[in-house]
C-alpha cells in the first residue's frame, strides 16, 4: 500500500480507460448509417407529401405511404441521434435512452408478430379494413394508386375479397346512378397480363364488374388480394422469418453495444473517482 501510495497512482494509470474505442466507434458509425437513412426517408416522405393536392392529403391521411415514411423516418432519426451523440460524447443518459427505445421497438415488433399469428382472424379483418379503405381512396392519392396497382399486378389479384369490391370506389361504383365513365370497371392492374403487349391498355377493365366470375376471369384476375396475400405468406414463412431476423439482429446488436459501452463508462467514472480520492488521500 505504501509503495502504491508513494507513486501517487491508483490500481490503473491516469491514462488508462475502460472505454473501448472499438465499441464506441462501431456503435457511433452503426447509428450514423441509420441516422442518414432516416434523414433520406423523411426528405422523400416530405417531398412526396408536398407534391400532393391539399384536399387529397386531408382525404387520405390514414393510408398515405408518405406520412408513414415520415413518421418512421422521424422516429428512427430521434433514436439514432441519441445513439450517435451518446456514443461519441460517452453520455450515459443518451445511451440509456437509445437502448430503451430500441428495446421497446424490438418488443413491439415481437408482440405484433405473435399477436398477428395468434389472432390471425382479427389481423385478417384489419388487413381487409385497410385494403377497403385504400380502394375507396384509390383516385385520391397517386402514390396509393401506384402502390395498389403494383400489388395487384405482383400478386395477380383484384380487390379485397373479389374484383367486385371496386364498387366501393365512387368512380368504379356499379350502381345505375353513377355518372362516371369508369362505372362498373376495375383498374387496369386487374387485367390479365400479356407479355407480347407493347402498350398497356388502361381501359381493359371496362365494365368487368357487370360480368359474372366465369366470364370476367377471361379478362381479369377475379381472386381477391386478401386470400392471395394470406396464401403467399403461408408459402413464404421462411423468407418472412429471415427478413424479421434481419431486422431484429441490428437492433439486438445496437442494444448490446450500448449496454457494453454504458458499463464501460460507469467503470471509467469509478476509476476517476478512485484516482481523485487517491490524490486527496495517499493512504486511501
Amino acid at each position: 500500500m505504501a509503495r502504491r501510495a508513494a507513486g501517487g497512482r491508483g490500481p490503473h494509470g491516469d491514462d488508462f480507460s475502460f472505454v473501448s474505442p472499438a465499441v464506441k466507434y462501431v456503435l457511433f458509425f452503426f447509428n450514423m448509417l441509420f441516422w442518414m437513412i432516416s434523414m433520406v426517408m423523411v426528405a422523400v416522405g416530405v417531398y412526396a407529401r408536398l407534391l400532393k393536392h391539399a384536399e387529397a392529403a386531408l382525404a387520405c391521411l390514414a393510408v398515405d405511404p408518405a406520412i408513414l415514411l415520415v413518421v418512421v423516418g422521424v422516429l428512427t432519426f430521434l433514436i439514432t441521434f441519441c445513439g450517435c451523440v451518446g456514443s461519441l460524447r460517452e453520455n450515459i443518459c443518451l445511451l440509456q435512452t437509445f437502448s430503451i427505445c430500441l428495446t421497446i421497438v424490438f418488443l413491439l415488433q415481437l408482440a405484433a408478430g405473435v399477436l398477428g399469428f395468434v389472432f390471425s382472424d382479427k389481423a385478417r379483418g384489419k388487413v381487409s379494413e385497410i385494403i377497403n379503405g385504400a380502394i375507396v381512396h384509390y383516385r385520391d392519392d397517386l402514390d396509393l394508386q401506384n402502390l395498389i396497382d403494383f400489388g395487384q399486378k405482383e400478386f395477380s389479384c383484384c380487390g379485397g375479397v373479389s374484383y367486385k369490391d371496386w364498387s366501393q370506389n365512387m368512380y368504379f361504383n356499379c350502381t345505375a346512378a353513377n355518372p362516371s365513365r369508369e362505372r362498373c370497371s376495375v383498374p387496369f392492374s386487374c387485367c390479365l397480363q400479356d407479355a407480347q403487349e407493347a402498350v398497356i391498355n388502361t381501359m381493359c377493365g371496362q365494365g368487368m364488374q357487370a360480368m359474372g366470375y366465369l366470364e370476367a376471369s377471361a379478362f381479369i384476375y377475379t381472386n381477391g388480394c386478401i386470400d392471395t396475400l394470406v396464401n403467399w405468406i403461408h408459402s413464404n414463412l421462411f423468407l418472412l422469418g429471415g427478413i424479421a431476423l434481419g431486422l431484429a439482429v441490428p437492433q439486438l446488436v445496437g442494444i448490446l453495444l450500448a449496454q457494453i459501452l454504458i458499463n464501460q463508462i460507469r467503470d471509467q467514472i469509478k476509476l476517476q473517482l478512485y484516482n481523485q480520492q487517491h490524490r486527496a488521500d495517499p493512504w486511501y
